[in-house]
């Protein structure tokens, strides 16, 4: 079952009572303790396996050495571990938030929900273990509290991307990341719903932004919104812990979010949570990647590698005259064509633009027959005059019926995919589509545990030893039943080599 929130713009002079506002469901939901079911214990852990997977592999990339230098330069105990470092080193939690959660988002590699708007739930992983590590003998904290903060974490998160747009507005999606973050950890800690009430305000408050760090020259700033997002949170909740209060009503009042940054003084939206007592389910509606791309682009990335040894003359831009890729609204408009950035064409364009190109990615995995979160990115393999003939023939056209399935709200239906029309220099036409990708639920080959490890194993290849990556999962696989004690242990420590060079100066 189902409580469905109507959330509207109400003037001063309502003085809206908390318990009908949004932030108040969410921090009513984070004070529930009702048994989560299986399927979702087991995707937690699924997941927190797919963040420490793509985390480890991004330790030596400069995004993820900065934010590690900046959380050194704040060690505190007991702390929250770094993933790279030893489980021994130890930095102020909300730090290690900020420099674990960089590491998670720096190659776009891990979990996605997209409906309304866009979301990578498992950005609220980072924020949730820090505090978690740091409180967990204060509070004797246990794998379970964990768990239950990250289902409550993902349901909130979902719930908000369900119904309310932000791209809409050009308001960057860690929007909802916030407010998210915010009541997973008030559900970690089991904190009175008034204090988690006032820490969502804040959170919420202070994760605002417009969406430019996700268009144009995309920046290296892409990795750390979300990041900052999570330690936002954990002040937040820090602030609200201490007797703080935040603006109220944050969503509802004249001069709030939904008045001024969303859809005006008579927007209205309906937020769905489960019904009290009724267990957060919603991660099971979230999917992984299983390549490193935006999200938009994995099932044209299958697609792609299917059609090199199906169709190998599609590769050649001598033989092609074109290829359209027929999609949804948003896939046209954020990651293709319809976009109007002339960067995603720009051979020079940084990692995080062609990321978010999909006729680059396209018509890599067209030639190559493969995705690599490292090679596939290459500035040389970008710049390679028959791939840029090649992409530069590849463009997005929105098609009603993609959009509408986009939005669909039965899984069964909802879709990601495209149609993919060529046409050779000879006049042959070769037109095929794809739904959802292969390691998407309903996909060729759904992700399971065994997929997870599989990643974990190849993200961590040339990085950590065998026998870390081994114990690691032999305690992340444990999550439910850890105690407080064991919960500096999920981290991976990289070998010396991975982590060698100097760390980059600053202001700390």
């Amino acid at each position: 079952m189902t409580r469905v929130h109507h959330v509207r713009v109400h003037p001063s002079a309502d003085r809206l009572p908390r318990e009908q506002q949004l932030a108040w469901a969410f921090a009513e939901l984070a004070a529930d303790r009702p048994p989560l079911p299986d399927d979702v214990v087991d995707m937690v852990v699924n997941r927190v396996i797919d963040d420490a997977a793509v985390a480890i592999a991004s330790v030596g990339r400069r995004p993820v050495v900065a934010a590690r230098a900046q959380a050194l330069a704040h060690p505190y105990r007991p702390g929250a571990t770094v993933v790279g470092l030893p489980a021994t080193e130890r930095v102020s939690p909300e730090w290690a938030a900020w420099a674990n959660g960089v590491a998670v988002r720096e190659l776009d590699h891990h979990d996605t929900y997209l409906a309304a708007d866009y979301s990578h739930p498992g950005d609220n992983i980072p924020p949730v273990l820090a505090v978690a590590q740091h409180l967990a003998e204060r509070r004797s904290l246990t794998g379970a509290d964990v768990v239950r903060a990250l289902a409550t974490g993902y349901e909130v998160q979902v719930a908000l991307v369900r119904a309310i747009s932000l791209h809409k507005h050009r308001i960057d999606h860690v929007a909802h990341l916030g407010p998210s973050a915010a009541t997973a950890l008030g559900s970690l800690l089991g904190l009175p719903p008034e204090v988690t009430f006032h820490a969502v305000g804040q959170a919420l408050h202070t994760t605002t932004a417009t969406r430019q760090s996700r268009k144009g020259e995309i920046s290296t700033w892409k990795a750390y919104a979300p990041a900052f997002a999570g330690k936002v949170a954990v002040e937040a909740v820090d602030r609200a812990m201490r007797g703080q209060t935040s603006p109220t009503p944050i969503y509802e009042g004249e001069d709030g979010v939904l008045a001024w940054l969303l859809d005006g003084p008579d927007a209205a939206y309906d937020v769905a949570l489960p019904a009290r007592g009724e267990p957060c389910r919603s991660i099971l509606e979230t999917y992984t990647k299983e390549h490193s791309a935006e999200y938009q682009s994995q099932a044209l990335i299958d697609l792609a590698r299917r059609l090199h040894h199906e169709r190998p003359e599609l590769a050649d831009p001598d033989r092609v005259a074109e290829i359209v890729l027929h999609t949804s609204h948003h896939t046209h408009h954020v990651i293709g064509s319809g976009s109007g950035d002339p960067q995603k064409y720009d051979p020079t364009a940084t990692r995080e633009t062609l990321d978010h190109s999909v006729p680059y990615i396209f018509a890599v995995a067209l030639q190559d027959g493969r995705w690599h979160h490292v090679d596939s990115y290459a500035p040389e393999r970008a710049a390679r005059p028959d791939t840029v003939a090649l992409w530069r023939k590849v463009s997005t056209r929105e098609d009603r019926e993609w959009t509408r399935r986009y939005h669909s709200t039965d899984p069964a239906e909802k879709a990601f995919g495209a149609r993919v029309e060529a046409v050779l220099t000879d006049g042959t036409r070769v037109v095929e589509e794809i739904a959802v990708a292969d390691a998407h639920p309903l996909g060729a080959r759904p992700f399971g545990r065994e997929q997870y490890v599989d990643k974990l194993r190849t993200m961590a290849d040339g990085v950590a030893p065998d026998a870390e990556v081994d114990r690691f999962l032999a305690l992340a696989e444990r999550l439910p039943e850890l105690a407080p004690h064991e919960l500096a242990g999920l981290t991976l420590t990289a070998s010396t080599e991975a982590l060698d060079g100097p760390l980059p100066e600053g202001i700390f």
